[in-house]
């Protein structure tokens, strides 16, 4: 049997050796702590301006927005799921029974297939942060919040947002997650659109095609 190397090993080696040798990684980590930061990294807008732009941001989108306060959260998300005509949802594990009003049927999903998952007329969850200058929402495979199939298979995602939960800028909102960092993360801006070769945007591609956001406040 011969020994010589196949074409795809050949190829292989060619590309390693035409790729330059790494530098040891604590070199590297110098180098990317050396980086300039100069970009804004604060917003320094006081709370009811990040929250004003946060929802600003969510209409440029598309996303519907209500605001709600702890006692009346209930009642909106009954209000919302009845202007969308949306009865069987579902909902990852943790999300706070006293969110959920009476007359829907609400389903633990996290254990379902994305084809088990699809069937439902959307989904009820919350998250771990909004983005003001963004207008993005943050989810992350943890409590109220569940695997990411659930925020992305739904043709529908009803999200509530606590206002303590809003910062204004991603690097804020990086800071927030560095203790969450090994946790598969979402970021959500507006429904899923997308545009092809002839411009034509076309909704609900990669995600749900309607989000609505509820703001605790």
């Amino acid at each position: 049997m011969s020994n010589a190397p196949s074409s795809r090993d050949a190829i292989l080696q060619r590309i390693r050796s035409a790729y330059p040798a790494q530098p040891p990684e604590a070199e590297r980590t110098a180098e990317y702590a050396a980086l300039p930061r100069n970009y804004i990294r604060t917003s320094g807008d006081d709370t009811a301006a990040r929250l004003r732009l946060f929802v600003e941001r969510l209409h440029e989108y598309d996303a519907g927005v209500r605001e709600a306060s702890s006692d009346s959260l209930s009642e909106v998300v009954s209000h919302v799921l009845h202007q969308r005509g949306k009865r069987q949802l579902a909902i990852p594990a943790g999300l706070p029974a006293h969110w959920l009003p009476q007359g829907f049927e609400f389903v633990l999903a996290d254990k379902l297939s994305p084809l088990e998952i699809d069937r439902f007329d959307g989904i009820v969850s919350g998250c771990t942060l909004g983005i003001a200058l963004t207008g993005s929402l943050v989810l992350q495979n943890a409590e109220a919040q569940g695997p990411r199939a659930l925020s992305l298979v739904p043709d529908y995602h009803l999200c509530v947002v606590f206002a303590d939960q809003v910062v204004g800028t991603v690097p804020e909102a990086f800071d927030r997650l560095v203790a969450t960092a090994h946790l598969p993360t979402t970021f959500i801006s507006g429904p899923s659109a997308t545009a092809d070769i002839e411009m034509t945007r076309i909704k609900g591609v990669h995600g749900p095609r309607f989000l609505d956001v509820i703001l605790v406040v």
